[in-house]
């Protein structure tokens, strides 16, 4: 998920100055163990950009009366996406299931590349058939407030992919924001990677060094795991990166500096593990275990073949999906939807590769992969 949203963090840096939790935090470059970063949070569960507390998504149902409403109203919904992506096409699966099951029509479907301009275009374009709900992600949240004022003044229901633009308040200007749980995406890969290392050992941690909600709380989580389930592993160092092609070169570093290193945590899988692996390989080093975030056709490859990656934990994109479409309809018949609505998390192992793309992203195991498991 993360690769999808991470060009929009330099703009939610500027915006935000602290975390979601409040607390203010630190963003250099790089950071000793011992140092603060943007990593470094007081948080025991995910908490939306604004401080909101998480409804699982599973609380969003709709009665039968409710489905009735949708299918005789002749409703319709647009996707106005930021980028392209393995993730984005599992979230619109979700959401275009979910849509054709309540009786709404899907129109327009467009990608910004990442370009603020192109998506307040897409805005317009999208208003010129009058859709009942736009489901996105805005590009730059400065901006977008005033790019998708128009839908607010229109009365669209809007529900947003883990950002909202600046200033907009939830039940006014839009029904909901849904994204993962973040807590527990990093609590789950500090388990696995504390669990395959016997509990005991160092490990390396190389983060994603902007204040950005979503990465800062799942890296916290898993210092903050690491810290209190396995109290005999060490954090000998923490590594920010703002460039994921640079990961390999701080990889290498952190490798050269700890040759005995018995784990390692990577904020996200491409291209940041990626690059991590690389370093591994450049190394020679097979010993080294590496846990990281997200699905990447590569890094499970290198899971398949019983490389360094001993797990990758990921959200349920094709499931925010769904739970976008249901806020949607929430808005549509005027009910009160959850602020913050969260996706459940699935751990990918070696003996779960086929079950994890299946209930991430609604997928086959695509044939690299499955050359790889053979």
């Amino acid at each position: 998920m993360f690769l999808a949203v991470a060009a929009i963090a330099v703009t939610v840096t500027a915006l935000t100055g602290c975390s979601s939790s409040g607390t203010t935090a630190s963003t250099s470059a790089t950071a000793a163990a011992g140092d603060k970063t943007v990593i470094d949070l007081d948080i025991s569960q995910t908490v939306g950009p604004n401080g909101e507390t998480p409804t699982p998504l599973s609380a969003l149902t709709l009665t039968d009366g409710d489905v009735a409403k949708l299918k005789a109203g002749g409703y319709s919904a647009d996707f106005l996406w930021h980028a392209s992506s393995q993730f984005v096409t599992a979230v619109q699966k979700g959401a275009t299931d979910e849509f054709g099951r309540l009786g709404i029509s899907v129109g327009l479907s467009a990608v910004a590349n990442m370009d603020a301009g192109t998506q307040a275009n897409q805005v317009q374009t999208a208003l010129a058939s009058k859709p009942s709900a736009i489901l996105s992600l805005p590009v730059d949240p400065t901006s977008a407030a005033a790019a998708f004022q128009p839908a607010v003044d229109a009365g669209v229901k809007l529900v947003f992919l883990s950002n909202t633009p600046a200033g907009y308040k939830q039940g006014v200007d839009y029904t909901s924001i849904v994204t993962d749980d973040l807590y527990q995406m990093g609590k789950k890969a500090a388990e696995q990677l504390g669990n395959s290392m016997g509990g005991t050992g160092t490990v390396g941690v190389i983060y994603y060094n902007a204040n950005y909600y979503v990465t800062n709380q799942r890296d916290a989580a898993f210092l903050n795991t690491m810290k209190t389930e396995f109290p005999n592993i060490t954090i000998v160092s923490k590594q920010g990166f703002s460039d994921a092609t640079k990961v390999d070169t701080i990889a290498s570093a952190m490798l050269t500096q700890n040759p005995d290193l018995g784990g390692m945590y990577v904020s996200y899988a491409q291209p940041a593990a990626e690059g991590a692996l690389s370093a591994l390989r450049s190394a020679g080093n097979t010993t080294t275990k590496l846990v990281t975030l997200d699905i990447d056709d590569p890094v499970i490859v290198d899971l398949a073949q019983g490389g360094n990656t001993v797990a990758v934990v990921a959200d349920q994109a094709y499931a925010l999906g769904k739970g976008m479409a249901d806020a949607a309809a929430y808005g549509i018949l005027g009910k009160s939807a959850p602020a913050f609505a969260v996706a459940d998390t699935v751990v990918v192992t070696k003996d779960t590769i086929a079950a994890g793309y299946k209930d991430s992203l609604d997928a086959d195991v695509p044939d690299t992969v499955q050359a790889a498991l053979k």
